[in-house]
């Protein structure tokens, strides 16, 4: 029974290190779709996000199985809870990267704005792209790796560059494009933050502490 509960728990591992991977690809690829209006790009987020939801359903049932028949104790229920919250955050990152595929498919073969917005934009979602390759890592090895919140800081600077372009006379934003382009910028800015709430469930199942304490950005 025993030897069954850690094969169970080594394929659930497996499978949020397979969904990190997926994820941090989505926010890649819908960096590279806004940056260049590149809709074969925006068809691969698509498909990305709906391999992590699939794969987010896997993990649902396999977790909901192991607290069911193994009845897990301490530290192993700990992985499986922790387990579970992470393919959240992961199927969340999807879902943001295909919202954000939406923009530029409607704008096709248009781009999704006027270059400085689109400059600001592929610039949020680097950033993004990279908050996610860095938790995947954590999420791989089960180490947590502590976060000084820079991230947080240099998505909030990018918020302002983008609200500065949007807002700037010489882009020719209308009032309603501006809202549009601000809500697009938005999901890059939650991809950060489903990261960064990824790395406190890997400090929880590494160290036990809540993932509401701590320094982390919330």
């Amino acid at each position: 029974m025993r030897t069954q509960f850690t094969l169970e728990l080594l394929a659930l591992s497996n499978d949020l290190t397979l969904m990190s991977r997926l994820a941090h690809d989505a926010t890649e690829r819908i960096t590279t779709a806004l940056a260049g209006a590149d809709l074969t790009a925006t068809y691969e987020v698509f498909a990305l996000d709906e391999q992590l939801q699939q794969m987010f359903a896997a993990c649902e049932s396999r977790t909901m199985a192991l607290l069911a028949l193994q009845a897990p104790v301490a530290r192993d229920l700990r992985h499986v809870v922790t387990a579970i919250q992470v393919a959240g955050e992961l199927s969340r990152i999807g879902r943001r990267t295909e919202t954000a595929g939406q923009y530029v498919y409607r704008a096709h073969p248009q781009a999704v704005a006027p270059d400085p917005v689109i400059a600001a934009l592929v610039s949020m979602g680097t950033l993004a792209a990279e908050c996610v390759a860095r938790v995947g890592t954590s999420v791989a090895t089960g180490r947590f790796v502590e976060d000084d919140g820079s991230d947080a800081t240099a998505m909030d600077e990018l918020c302002k560059q983008l609200s500065g372009v949007l807002t700037a006379p010489e882009a020719g934003v209308d009032t309603g494009a501006a809202i549009d382009l601000a809500l697009l910028g938005s999901q890059f800015q939650r991809c950060v933050d489903h990261a960064a709430r990824i790395a406190r469930l890997i400090r929880f199942l590494d160290t036990g502490i809540p993932p509401e304490t701590g320094s982390l950005p919330d």
